[in-house]
């Protein structure tokens, strides 16, 4: 269990780190930003790798959302899943705190401005509302875990399935970046959100129910679809 949450730790870490230190340190640098394709991509490859280097060890669930689909899918024991939110949400957290230090060496570093935090109504993007961040969150999060629980499924192609994850995590970016900034991930949002404070922490609670409820009613639907499956 211990290398099962260490595993967690660092692949959130590595998540957080690549996929919003993207979306600080290079989306929009001068010349030669990566933009919203740049950030996207580096969300899914962060996932990829991971899951790569870590699934054979935890899993590499690296989301509260989705240990907590895996669970209601019956992929996942119910008396792991603190432990797993605990170290995911560590691991962010640390990987923020890293991610600031970056950030901050360079002059005229504002974390006011957002630190890749997300947000709705005035803290959206493009200025979405409160409800459309909710059904945004909710039915990508339940993509991605309908997604991860074929992939991963016994009967699906063997070793493809990061591929399949990695690419999913890409695809919800590009569609929601412009709405939230893209949470699917309730220890994602948490570890840049307190460094940022103020509105950020205000409006963490949807980023936390949303995912969640999606990521449940994701695994429950590839449950009740793909029964069947004994892995």
């Amino acid at each position: 269990m211990n290398n099962k949450l260490a595993a967690e730790f660092i692949g959130t870490f590595w998540l957080v780190l690549g996929g919003c230190g993207s979306a600080v340190l290079a989306a929009a640098f001068p010349d030669v930003g990566i933009g919203l394709l740049g950030v996207s991509l580096a969300f899914g490859l962060t996932v990829l790798t991971m899951a790569f280097a870590i699934g054979h060890i935890s899993g590499c669930h690296l989301n509260p959302a989705v240990s907590v689909g895996l669970w209601m899918g019956g992929r996942f024991p119910a008396k792991e899943l603190g432990p797993y939110i605990v170290a995911q949400v560590f691991g962010a957290v640390v990987a923020g705190g890293v991610l600031y230090v970056i950030a901050s060496g360079q002059a005229g570093f504002d974390v006011s401005a957002g630190f890749a935090s997300n947000g709705y109504g005035e803290h959206s993007p493009g200025g979405y509302s409160l409800t459309a961040a909710l059904v945004t969150e909710v039915v990508l999060t339940m993509g991605f875990l309908f997604v991860i629980m074929g992939a991963t499924d016994s009967r699906a192609p063997a070793g493809f399935a990061p591929i399949a994850i990695g690419l999913a995590l890409t695809l919800i970016h590009l569609i929601s970046i412009p709405v939230t900034n893209t949470s699917v991930n309730p220890a994602l949002s948490t570890g840049v959100a307190i460094y940022v404070g103020g509105w950020a922490v205000a409006q963490l609670w949807l980023f936390w129910i949303a995912p969640i409820v999606g990521g449940a009613l994701g695994g429950l639907i590839y449950k009740t679809l793909g029964s069947g499956s004994t892995k």
